[in-house]
């Protein structure tokens, strides 16, 4: 299954005290989905958005919200998320003991669900999963911070995870590291939806949003032209 490249840039990179704005300067400029990382500073070391943020951009942002939950426990907070106005709400394998049923209630809200996986979690599980999501997130970095080195040994999961899809439409999102240079890795082994924070976010602002553009253009030529 070969779906188009997506570009979903991170406003964990954006300017904290303009995200409207921003969401609106990375659309235009050629983003596919706006991408929202939720830290609790307890699953991961780290501590940003919550359900209350998500809904002040919703209005701001046209096509798709990416809420990607890096928060334990899931469950209690799916219902806000989803009433915030999260199209896809990804939560981690490794959140808790119940990944079935987490991705029962995020579709049970009407929305897509995405499973995640950290560095450290092979795919094993996902095998019982595949029929249940929408998408799954490989991260090639360790969660909690933007601006990490990208994870090499990470390909090579996301290669046998697209063989273990099969011919499912089910998305492959890399998070971590992602730039013009790694890209190409990923997307040859499967990948389609990228995200990037500050590989789309430098040089530019709010105001001066053509560098997002360039950044995007050049981010996704580098993934189609592996393909």
């Amino acid at each position: 299954m070969t779906l188009p490249i997506k570009i979903a840039p991170s406003i964990l990179s954006a300017d904290f005290a303009n995200f409207g704005a921003e969401c609106h300067a990375i659309e235009a400029e050629g983003a596919d989905w706006v991408h929202v990382d939720v830290m609790d500073g307890h699953f991961v070391p780290n501590l940003t958005f919550g359900p209350a943020m998500c809904s002040a951009i919703r209005p701001h942002i046209k096509g798709t919200m990416d809420v990607h939950l890096m928060i334990a426990p899931v469950d209690p907070y799916i219902d806000a998320f989803a009433a915030a106005g999260a199209d896809i709400i990804t939560a981690h394998l490794e959140a808790g003991p119940h990944i079935h049923r987490t991705l029962q209630a995020i579709r049970a809200k009407g929305k897509k669900a995405g499973l995640a996986l950290n560095p450290g979690t092979g795919i094993e599980a996902v095998e019982y999963l595949a029929d249940m999501v929408d998408l799954v997130c490989v991260m090639t970095v360790n969660p909690g911070f933007g601006g990490q080195s990208f994870i090499a040994a990470q390909v090579e999961k996301v290669r046998r995870l697209r063989a273990m899809l099969g011919a499912r439409p089910v998305h492959i999102e890399i998070d971590g590291g992602v730039t013009v240079a790694t890209a190409p890795l990923v997307a040859a082994a499967g990948a389609d939806v990228l995200v990037a924070g500050s590989a789309v976010f430098k040089g530019g602002s709010a105001t001066n949003p053509a560098p997002y553009g360039a950044n995007i253009a050049a981010i996704r030529a580098a993934a189609e032209a592996a393909r």
